[in-house]
């Protein structure tokens, strides 16, 4: 029995466990997704396996009936519903508190995203599973989901970041000695190493990762790799290597009948060749790339057009036959002809209603295409937005890069809660979590009211700041009305497992340079002597009070009222006016 027989046994199998056990072993149905691959019966199963675990409120189990029918959707080529699903599946994994099933439900959302050919969240998803996959023993699965999440920034052209979580895999894969695993790490080690330049070792790489994938009989990567490099070497100009890698390739999936790498090598050779001026070999390879693209884009569609044209064929030898045996009345000579005239429309009709269809069901692809397009570019803006201001992140999309700005007048607050570091020794890491929570989810929504921008937390600081990334002439007083409202919430009284904490603000406005730093987790920060010195009006303030510097009070005395407290020095910045608002 071939292993695709001894699967399909295993899900019949399961399907008559779970009928002998009277339909109330739901650990059935969720182990029965591991071995149905035909997406109709696993939509089937999944609806059933969704009501019964929403009957008993089954978080766990929901999850896992809610992955089921995403995979139906998977398998039928609708990424889009499947998404929906997979995204469902997690938000039951992570009520359930299983970080098996939270890490299952990333890895299958950052799958979906990669056979969408949407890299940069598929990446994203990858890391989330991977922060997860940390806590478990499971070193394989978290191998995979780093290796994978390493395969994603290759596409992105993120070279360094693809070469850590590749090294990062193949030593996780080399520990558990999974050699499969190291095979495909040294493949992606190669297509990293020349896309650097660094032909020797990446050939050597290559050549590794193909001895060991031989060994299993895994070629279509092979040809994958061989693929990769003669495109590599054919966009550096070096023709003669690239038309080694992709000969090599088309011997390999012609041996073995990789009909899709086939047309992927032919269309490769007949690039390379064109590249050397010879225009014969290049037409020869290119109608050969078309041929097996057609072959494996169409088969279906060549299959049908093959039947009509057969009984086509068939029908016409018929009706000679019955036009030489009928010769002798003019009649049944109508009469054939006649057959032969209705057999010709009853073909064209035929052809017509083909045509029809295939024209529906590329409309149907093309909008079902363009829709998950428009859904996964508003789910990228989005979370692009949730870490950098729109207009930063217009100028990211758009130039591919930020340029850092000068601002002269912005005003930066900074808060920090009283005996923070005492507190958290004494209370439980998830009560202090959720108390800061708490807080800071308020003062989000503050900087949102009065159009600040909210720079970042440092454990129990928080730091924003007005004036930018556009300019306003009110900026210090949108701060110090926003620092008032955070104030008076603090002294509000506190749900139940909420710290009450006491604060301290402080204020200042000047000139600051602002820009993005780095290029993994992008950060919109601001730097110069204005955020030097509002920090330091934020440590000489006091619990339950707002300490502005005198700048800031020039621009705000005619609007409130302030307590003037002296000229204070402060650590390496001299001697500074300092004032409480009241």
């Amino acid at each position: 029995m071939d292993e695709s027989s001894q699967i399909r046994s295993k899900a019949d199998s399961i399907k008559e466990l779970y009928y002998a056990s009277g339909e109330k072993n739901l650990d059935h149905l969720a182990s029965f997704m591991v071995y149905e691959a035909n997406p109709d019966s696993l939509l089937k199963y999944g609806k059933i396996y969704l009501e019964k675990a929403q009957r008993d409120s089954l978080d766990n189990h929901l999850s896992s009936a809610y992955s089921m029918i995403g995979y139906s959707y998977k398998y039928k080529g609708d990424l889009s519903k499947a998404l929906e699903y997979f995204f469902e599946s997690l938000k039951y994994a992570q009520k359930s508190g299983s970080m098996k099933a939270q890490g299952r439900s990333y890895v299958t959302i950052a799958d979906t995203y990669s056979a969408s050919k949407n890299s940069q969240n598929a990446a994203i998803y990858y890391r989330k599973s991977i922060e997860v996959l940390e806590q478990e023993s499971d070193s394989t699965s978290l191998g995979s989901a780093i290796f994978n999440a390493g395969d994603e920034y290759l596409k992105l052209g993120k070279l360094d970041s693809a070469l850590l979580f590749v090294e990062r895999a193949q030593l996780i894969f080399q520990k558990i000695d999974f050699e499969l695993g190291q095979a495909y790490c040294l493949g992606n080690l190669g297509m990293i190493l020349a896309e650097y330049g660094d032909k020797l070792t990446s050939e050597r790489r290559i050549n590794e990762a193909v001895a060991i994938l031989e060994k299993y009989e895994e070629y279509y990567p092979i040809s994958v790799y061989l693929n990769y490099m003669s495109n590599i070497y054919l966009e550096k100009g070096d023709r003669i290597s690239a038309l080694t890698y992709a000969q090599r390739s088309l011997d390999l999936a012609g041996k073995y009948g990789l009909k899709d790498q086939i047309s992927e090598a032919n269309l490769l050779l007949s690039n390379i060749y064109e590249a050397l001026n010879n225009s014969t070999k290049a037409l020869e390879y290119y109608k050969k790339h078309i041929q097996y693209r057609d072959s494996v884009n169409n088969i279906q569609a060549v299959q049908e057009m093959a039947n009509l044209r057969t009984d086509y064929e068939v029908s016409q030898k018929q009706a000679e036959v019955d036009l030489l045996e009928s010769a002798a009345t003019i009649a049944t000579l109508r009469a054939k002809r006649q057959t032969l005239l209705l057999y010709g429309v009853l073909v064209m009709f035929i052809l017509v209603g083909l045509l029809a269809i295939g024209t529906f069901r590329r409309f149907k692809f093309e909008k079902e295409t363009k829709k998950i397009i428009e859904e996964e570019k508003n789910r990228s803006d989005q979370l692009l937005l949730n870490i950098l201001p729109e207009e930063i992140a217009d100028e990211l999309k758009i130039h591919g890069k930020v340029k850092a700005h000068r601002f002269n007048s912005v005003t930066v607050l900074f808060t920090d809660f009283k005996s923070f570091s005492t507190m958290a020794e004494e209370i439980s890491p998830e009560k202090l979590v959720e108390s800061i929570d708490y807080y800071f989810k308020e003062f989000d929504r503050i900087t949102d009211k009065y159009g600040l921008e909210k720079i970042k937390t440092i454990g129990d600081s928080y730091m924003c700041a007005g004036g930018l990334p556009t300019e306003n002439q009110r900026n210090a007083f949108d701060v110090v009305q926003a620092a008032q409202e955070m104030m008076e919430f603090t002294k509000k009284p506190k749900p139940e497992g909420i710290v009450p904490f006491e604060m301290r603000i402080g204020i200042h406005t000047g000139p600051i340079v602002a820009g993005i730093v780095g290029v993994k987790k992008w950060q919109y920060d601001i730097w110069g002597d204005t955020v030097n010195i509002a920090s330091r009006m934020e440590s000489n303030s006091q619990e339950g009070k707002i300490n502005i510097s005198g700048k800031t009070y020039e621009i705000i005395k005619d609007e409130f009222d302030c307590e003037y407290r002296g000229s204070i020095e402060i650590k390496n910045r001299g001697i500074w006016d300092m004032y409480f608002l009241k």
